[in-house]
């Protein structure tokens, strides 16, 4: 019994969106499906190629590299200290010439201490803090790029805490020294608690949000809230330090000590680095929000596409810069190992959507909702099912994969005239013909009675009231074919040598469209499918889409044919034919239900299998032979095997199987040719 679950709308279903096309979907993993890829790997495959206009995995992956790759080139740890010192070079230029107007021995002293600053970045900000400008001019902008470079320093560290300032005054500073001192007592009563939260930490938590409300960033709604916001900045810092040489390292951390002049500063920075280190032992998490909601706050895009974020090179200081790039590229190499799911398990749910909407913009969300929902529409469709881990192809999706070949096949075929046998039912054509006397089909009414009127109205008669006058020239009768009821054996050839001369996949698809034909158009006649490598078995036309190659060694016709006589005597449909691809000669034959390989083919293989095929003859059962390689053993062994049964041989490419079976078979000749 069909069951149905209903739910309240959230606002993402569309009741008026397009159903997918899932014969379309099908079709596009048909390809690794039939040979033997698997449903998961045939899926993911499409998943990284995508769909006409939807980008896939391997598209996504590329843009986020180029992403990367434009960060990396900013990634330059010399510039923020070089520009630092182009600054301080415009000071001390300032400085010099309202020293040179100045004629006392004073101004010559404060030159010669400008000629002897220090050449690095950071002993030149340390002598000129301890400078007594002449220019009233030259120490505003010293001041301005002393507040700068707190807050810069400050935004490297701590930029979900600094963020929010314009500028960081020596009172900013004992503030955040202030609030990073609480926040380590917060992390310090969850270590000594063996890394869970205290039962007092919300109420701490609550008045430490109170105390500091102005310093944090956003509404943290607890302590692990608060950490993930400022984790990530804490890493990308590291890695920008780790970038650095030692006397680079030095230099800043020498900046540092000049800027701020706050020895609880710099202790509170190192017991928070250590905290959070201790906090995230497996790395640090994601972005407060990432992975639950619409990220509508980080989403927001700019009218082109691209999320609006700062980015390197815009507002914030040269060395916070360096460390948003740091960090993009850490957030990016995340976000790429989740779309390359090189882990056991991964899947396209794993990838985090708010990421991806603030590098690549929302049009590469919607793409990564599409390309999951192919799965989910396959399964609600009923053409594909999980069973045991594994996404297998479904009868019903067989049957949907064999009528897209069954279409692409009969785009090939010219109609043919319709043959007749005595004693078979006749099926309409869907077209009508002129009738000829002796026609014993139906009048077709429709056909007939617009013939006449046409007729009529072409001589420039009026509508004879009463009724329409016919013709024997208007008469048209309804096309039929008349055939037998088939029953036929297809013996498809599984042995390894198929796929690796590249027959597999379109002879299964001709294996496909002839069932789809079958169930569609002659729903009296029957098809039974027999696989045969080292041995010869049943198959359902789902399992033509089973993954794995048959790595087995043997041919063995001689089991086919058997199985294929048994099958057809139980089947009551009076004419019996045997349809075989192959691109190789037999290799092995049943002795006591065992069988016995040999390469090159023995004499007991190739008696064996023409004594099989002359008890198909003799049961009469046709035969025809599909060679789909012109090896000369393969070829002499076929013409003597129709030799001896009255089958027919044909020789053709693997592409020419299924339209040759086809049309032959839609014909209802007795033979395919």
């Amino acid at each position: 019994m069909t069951r149905w679950r209903y739910g309240a709308w959230d606002g993402r279903q569309d009741p008026l969106g397009e159903r997918p096309d899932i014969s379309a979907l099908l079709e596009r993993l048909s390809e690794d499906l039939l040979m033997g890829s698997g449903g998961r790997a045939a899926l993911q495959d499409l998943q990284r190629r995508g769909l006409p206009g939807q980008r896939g995995v391997d598209q996504l992956r590329r843009a986020i590299a180029e992403q990367r790759r434009a960060l990396r080139d900013q990634l330059d740890a010399d510039g923020p200290l070089g520009r630092l010192a182009e600054d301080l070079a415009e000071v001390v230029a300032i400085e010099r010439e309202a020293l040179s107007r100045r004629d006392d021995e004073d101004a010559r002293f404060d030159q010669l201490r400008l000629d002897a600053l220090p050449p690095d970045p950071a002993g030149r900000f340390r002598a000129l803090s301890d400078h007594d400008f002449t220019s009233p001019e030259a120490a505003r902008v010293f001041a301005e790029i002393a507040d700068r470079l707190r807050k810069d320093l400050l935004d490297a560290h701590l930029e979900a805490v600094t963020g929010a300032l314009a500028s960081v005054t020596p009172e900013d500073v004992a503030r955040i020294a202030a609030m990073l001192a609480d926040l380590n007592e917060l992390l310090a009563a969850r270590a000594a608690n063996h890394g869970r939260p205290p039962p007092d930490e919300p109420q701490r938590f609550a008045a430490f949000k109170e105390t500091h409300a102005d310093l944090l960033p956003g509404d943290p709604g607890d302590l692990d809230e608060l950490l993930a916001a400022m984790a990530r900045r804490a890493e990308a810092a590291q890695a920008f330090l780790r970038s650095l040489d030692p006397e680079q390292r030095a230099q800043l951390q020498a900046l540092a000590q000049a800027a701020f002049d706050d020895l609880d500063l710099e202790f509170q920075l190192d017991q928070l680095g250590r905290n959070l280190a201790g906090a995230f032992p497996d790395g640090m998490p994601t972005r407060p929000g990432d992975g639950a909601g619409d990220g509508a706050a980080d989403g927001a895009e700019n009218g082109t596409g691209e999320p609006d974020r700062p980015q390197p090179g815009g507002p914030g200081g040269p060395i916070s810069r360096v460390v948003d790039a740091y960090e993009r590229v850490a957030e990016l190499d995340e976000l790429e190992q989740q779309l390359r799911g090189a882990y056991e398990g991964a899947t396209l749910d794993d990838v985090d959507e708010d990421s991806l909407r603030r590098h690549l913009g929302e049009d590469a969300v919607r793409d990564l909702r599409e390309l999951r929902a192919i799965e989910r529409q396959l399964e609600g469709s009923g053409a594909m099912r999980v069973r045991d881990g594994e996404l297998e192809l479904t009868p019903r999706g067989a049957r949907l994969l064999g009528e897209r070949a069954l279409v692409r096949l009969l785009a090939r075929v010219r109609r043919e005239p319709a043959t007749r046998r005595a004693g078979a039912d006749p099926e309409p054509t869907g077209q009508t013909r002129a009738w000829s006397f002796g026609d014993r089909d139906p009048i077709a009414t429709t056909a007939t009675v617009r013939n006449a009127v046409m007729r009529r109205a072409e001589r420039g008669h009026r509508p004879a009231p009463g009724g329409v006058g016919l013709h024997p020239d208007d008469l048209e009768v309804v096309e039929q074919e008349v055939r037998p009821r088939t029953a036929t054996a297809l013996l498809l050839d599984l042995s390894f040598s198929m796929p690796l001369q590249g027959h597999f996949v379109p002879a299964k698809r001709m294996a496909l469209a002839l069932h789809a034909l079958i169930e569609g158009k002659h729903r009296q006649d029957s098809l039974h499918l027999i696989g045969f490598s080292d041995y010869a078995r049943r198959m359902r036309p789902a399992d033509l889409a089973a993954s794995g190659f048959e790595r087995v060694y043997g041919t063995n016709m001689h089991h086919a044919f058997l199985l294929a006589r048994r099958v057809l005597a139980d089947d009551p449909r009076p004419v019996k034919r045997v349809v075989m691809v192959t691109d190789g000669e037999p290799t092995a034959h049943l002795d006591h239900g065992r069988s016995v390989f040999n390469w090159p083919p023995v004499a007991e293989t190739l008696e064996a299998t023409l004594r099989e095929g002359m008890r198909l003859a003799r049961a009469g059962i046709e035969l025809d032979i599909f060679l789909l390689e012109d090896a000369p053993g393969l070829v002499a062994f076929a013409e003597r095997l129709a030799r001896l049964t009255g089958g027919e041989v044909m020789r053709m490419s693997a592409e020419q199987v299924g339209h040759t079976v086809i049309s032959g078979y839609r014909s209802g000749r007795r033979r395919v040719r």
